[in-house]
């Protein structure tokens, strides 16, 4: 029998209280499923213990583009090294909120199972993001601690976020996070941990619940306000031993590599939790291109590849360059792929690309398929210890073969951070993705749309509404539109349409300039269009339909027998 989630939550391990008192009330939870044995998790559970744990010291973890690798017991040190002195010297206690920022690389990945075990909260950020962005995000978080590449760290120190401790790692400073982690660190004193400690000594891990919160990400709102999706010990362990487990099957002499950062929960899945609960490694790439990955495929052997429909449709023109044998398993989300990308891969690779839709609400990829159960053209069916369905706007299931709101539930639930938008997520305990699906007499789930004003270009889930605010702060501009529009090779792009001040020079390349300073530059537009005004409703309402492109007639390609689709 499936069990479900228990109304009263276990007792919390954090001292710092404000993750679990800004959790969405009860009534507005989806309901929790728990189908499978390995989903029954014991009471107390601290993640990052759980993926430290297992492996011998000198299995490989991770690698580097430069060949630099680290030992599963040398990220076990290091993580313990980090984890003392962000109690000890930083003063950071359990529950608090630690905000990680930098390229993803191996210290990257130490530092947030690092927070993890001493029962922190970490927010993992994007390199790119600008100062406005990282306000936002600390303000609905109440961050005041942040571990930061010393690369990334200038555009952090400029959105001078009161109260904000920041601490950052990779450089010569004697303060640097990694000098002060140093063996023996602590007997020069410059650590501030507990005198007669042994530099490696065992960090035991926070006696977190396995209902504490572990991780808020944070995704772009449609209404341009972003949203942190907080996520528990368990589920970090649920999405491994969902997706990965029964659908991607990884091996321990498996090596992952992808093209997503950690800030985003499919590149923390793909390069961190899931080779780490398998045993397995991880080439972590700090440039991660299409033009990067086949090289590092090549290379490095990499066997498991993370990426979007974007990066493969691209690859195709450089295959024929690069051994890329080693290959086994190429997973695909982000953003729909489309069947005639699936067969060109195929037909060039032998392999079966894994296609899969996730959310960051969800934490992970919740409906795909693998192997000879793939078929192109489709997402695939709920992964096992998930349920799909496809409903109506009133919540009522539409009859396979037409479309509605995807709605989904299992062992990760939606739980935003004291918004509002809770209630239009979680509907009859539910999952309301935003995607417009059919699902097939077969059980096949297909993609039709998104079902708001979301733009998604390259696997980037861009809010319109956040780069019309941006552009409403420059003088000039008195109003603002801004629309996806589809292309062939990035599914879409952004697309600014605005109204300028009288007398002002409209000036695309200006305005684009002043944007990259504001938003990170994949919101940025790769159109921009000046009008004397925009379409709006007799009550003033802005129409963005009349500004999207108006579609055109698609050639039909050929159909396949079923043996070429598998």
């Amino acid at each position: 029998m499936a069990q479900t989630h228990r109304a009263e939550p276990h007792r919390s391990g954090h001292v710092d209280t404000f993750a679990r008192e800004h959790l969405p009330p009860p009534d507005q939870w989806p309901e929790l499923r728990f189908d499978l044995p390995e989903l029954r998790y014991p009471a107390r559970l601290n993640c990052a213990a759980e993926l430290l744990t297992g492996p011998p010291d000198d299995r490989p973890v991770f690698r580097t583009a430069s060949g630099d690798g680290w030992t599963y017991g040398q990220l076990r040190a290091r993580v313990d090294r980090v984890a003392r002195l962000l109690t000890g010297g930083l003063g950071v206690v359990p529950g608090n909120r630690v905000l990680l920022r930098g390229p993803t690389t191996p210290w990257l990945a130490a530092c947030w199972l690092a927070v993890l075990k001493a029962g922190a909260g970490a927010v993992t950020v994007l390199a790119q993001q600008r100062p406005p962005e990282l306000r936002a995000i600390c303000a609905i978080a109440r961050v005041r601690h942040a571990l930061c590449d010393v690369r990334a760290v200038d555009d952090l120190a400029k959105a001078e976020i009161p109260g904000l401790r920041i601490t950052t790692y990779g450089g010569d400073a004697p303060d640097d996070l990694l000098t002060r982690a140093e063996p023996g660190a602590e007997a020069a004193g410059t650590t501030g941990t507990r005198a007669g400690t042994a530099p490696d000594t065992p960090y035991p891990a926070a006696d977190t619940a396995a209902d504490d919160v572990a991780l808020i990400a944070f995704t772009s709102g449609t209404t341009g306000r972003p949203k942190g999706c907080m996520h528990f010990h368990r589920d970090v362990l649920a999405i491994a031993d969902t997706f990965s487990a029964h659908v991607l099957k990884p091996r321990p002499d498996d090596l992952f590599a992808g093209s997503p950062p950690l800030g985003f929960t499919f590149g923390l899945g793909g390069l961190v939790i899931f080779p780490m609960r398998a045993g397995a490694s991880a080439l972590l790439l700090e440039q991660a291109g299409p033009r990067q990955l086949l090289p590092a495929v090549a290379e490095h052997r990499v066997s498991v590849l993370f990426t979007a429909p974007t990066a493969y449709r691209a690859m195709l023109d450089e295959l024929d360059a690069y051994d890329v044998t080693s290959l086994r398993r190429c997973v695909s989300a982000g953003e729909n792929l489309p069947a005639a990308t699936w067969r060109s891969w195929h037909e060039r690779t032998g392999l079966r690309i894994i296609n899969g839709i996730g959310a960051t609400e969800l934490l992970h990829i919740f409906v795909s398929a693998a192997d000879d159960g793939i078929r192109p053209g489709t997402t695939g069916v709920p992964v096992p210890g998930w349920h799909a369905r496809v409903q109506d706007e009133s919540g009522a299931p539409v009859p396979d073969g037409e479309p509605g709101l995807l709605a989904v539930r299992g062992p990760v639930g939606c739980r935003y951070l004291a918004d509002p938008r809770q209630r239009e997520y979680v509907r009859g305990g539910w999952n309301i993705t935003g995607d417009r699906y059919v699902r097939e007499p077969d059980g096949y789930f297909r993609y039709v749309a998104r079902a708001d004003d979301m733009i998604i270009s390259a696997g980037y889930n861009i809010a319109g509404p956040e780069v019309e605010d941006a552009l409403l702060r420059h003088p000039d501009v008195r109003e603002a539109a801004v629309v996806g529009r589809p292309d062939a090779h990035r599914g879409q792009v952004v697309v600014a349409h605005a109204v300028l001040r009288e007398g002002a020079e409209r000036d695309a390349d200006a305005l684009r300039a002043f944007l990259r300073s504001e938003v990170a530059p994949y919101k940025c537009p790769r159109e921009i269009h000046f009008a004397d005004a925009l379409p709006r409703t007799a009550t003033g309402k802005l129409q963005r339909y009349r500004l999207l492109p108006q579609p055109q007639p698609q050639p039909q390609p050929p159909d396949h027998p079923r043996g070429d689709q598998a």
